[in-house]
């Protein structure tokens, strides 16, 4: 398996997808050569995952985690030939991963917009301080874990893990309904 997920303390949560398994994860800073060379090389058979901060342009990366700003896409529209060849074993986690994948033709377990950070859950809405959105996330993160361990097909993960939200909160409801089988 292929994990793409720049270092970055805002979304170290999202580690628990890939902790302690057999995995090729990537968290420094690529070029835009090195990324393709890494997705040529990977075999059709094996999961992809990209995560992190990102918008419907693609997966970022920052060198600095305490800056709000980022340095560029380390993944996007120049990697999506390689993407597409994974057919639906692509999982892409960061905010309007969604966008990003129906406009390259992508397949396979998208999220859309995912509360990490308290200014977000400000502008859309959501009364949660860092505090709660950081447990909400980590039960919501190990949820997921275990239907990906356990081999659910990522067709029935959205409905799965929106069955599996027992907090039942604003946060909790508005994150576990944006993961999207496309």
């Amino acid at each position: 398996m292929l994990i793409i997920h720049p270092k970055d303390r805002t979304t170290s949560v999202l580690s628990a997808l890939y902790d302690g398994k057999d995995a090729n994860v990537i968290s420094s800073n690529c070029s835009n050569k090195e990324i393709e060379h890494l997705l040529h090389h990977v075999s059709t058979q094996e999961r992809i995952m990209l995560l992190g901060h990102g918008s419907d342009k693609g997966l970022f990366y920052r060198e600095d985690d305490t800056k709000d700003e980022f340095d560029k896409i380390i993944v996007g529209h120049p990697h999506s030939f390689h993407l597409r060849k994974h057919g639906g074993n692509l999982i892409g986690i960061w905010c309007h991963a969604d966008k990003f994948a129906r406009a390259e033709g992508l397949h396979g377990l998208f999220s859309g917009m995912i509360i990490s950070e308290e200014r977000e859950a400000v502008e859309y809405g959501v009364m949660a301080t860092q505090q709660e959105i950081l447990k909400s996330n980590t039960i919501m993160f190990g949820h997921l874990r275990w239907l990906l361990d356990e081999d659910i097909p990522l067709c029935e993960i959205p409905q799965r893990i929106k069955n599996m939200d027992a907090e039942r909160t604003s946060l909790s409801v508005f994150n576990y309904n944006n993961f999207h089988y496309i």
